[in-house]
This record gives C-alpha cells, structure tokens and sequence, in this order.
C-alpha cells in the first residue's frame, strides 16, 4: 500500500456515508412526494409529529441545522399548514411549533413510509440496527468534540 491509497475514493468514510445517504434520500423521493414534503421537511416533521409541541431551538438541537436553516423551512411548513408558530409565553425568546390537525392527519399518511423503506433496504433488522447504532455513536463522538 503506497502513502496515496488514503486518498483513493473508495478509502473514504465520508463518501461511503455520502453515497448512502443520497441512494437512501433517492428511495424516499415517492413517498414523500405522495405527502407533498422534502426529505428535510419530512425528518423536520417526524420530530414535531414524536412532540407535538417543540421549542425553535429544541428542534434544531434534535436535527442538528441551525436557525438559518431551520427557519425557511419552518416557514414553509407554516404556510402548508402543517404547524403553526408562535412565541413562548412563559419566555418570548423562545418560538414554539405547534401540530396543527392537518398536520397531524398527514402523521397518519406518512406511517407505512418507515416499514416501506426497511423492506427497500434489504438489509436485515440487525444489520440496520448496527448501521444505526454505529452512526449515532459516530454523530455523539463528533459532538462531544464540538462542545
């Protein structure tokens, strides 16, 4: 092995995760069209769908995008009438998404999509369960770098 193996594409943990995730975003693109929602309007949802109620910042931290990111997109799901916002009364610092009923009608069309994908997959309950449990530990361990 030569000093320039490091450097060859198929060497790189960044690019097997990259290539993953665009091939995993690529089987999700019908479903969500079906719902009408982007892959981070989706994942944005599944949040507010486990909480129902989840403070700007709450919701950020959960997702890992920051403010400038996250409040377009928020916008653009106020206007689809899928959450409502408003300011914390208890702290008006703080910004509140709510679930609307609408929002929460189009939880109940969205419930087969993680089952569809797995079955996508073909990968095995315990394959994809150690895939995840590794790439959390991987996303903690850069975290905890970033604190």
């Amino acid at each position: 092995m030569d000093n320039y193996d490091a450097l060859k594409l198929d060497n790189q943990l960044c690019f097997a995760i990259y290539a993953a995730s665009k091939e995993i975003t690529k089987v999700y693109t019908p479903y969500l069209k079906e719902l009408g929602l982007t892959y981070t309007q989706y994942i944005t949802m599944l949040v507010i769908w486990e909480h129902e109620k989840i403070s700007v910042k709450e919701l950020g931290i959960k997702l890992l995008l920051d403010s400038g990111t996250l409040t377009p997109l928020l916008k653009k799901l106020e206007k689809m009438h899928l959450v409502t916002k408003q300011r914390d009364v208890t702290d008006e610092r703080s910004v509140i998404i709510t679930l609307t009923e609408y929002g929460l009608r189009l939880k109940d069309k969205a419930v087969d999509i993680p089952y569809k994908l797995f079955c996508r997959t073909e990968l095995s309950i315990e394959e994809i369960n150690y895939l995840k449990s590794t790439l959390y530990n991987l996303i903690s361990k850069k975290k905890e770098e970033s604190i």
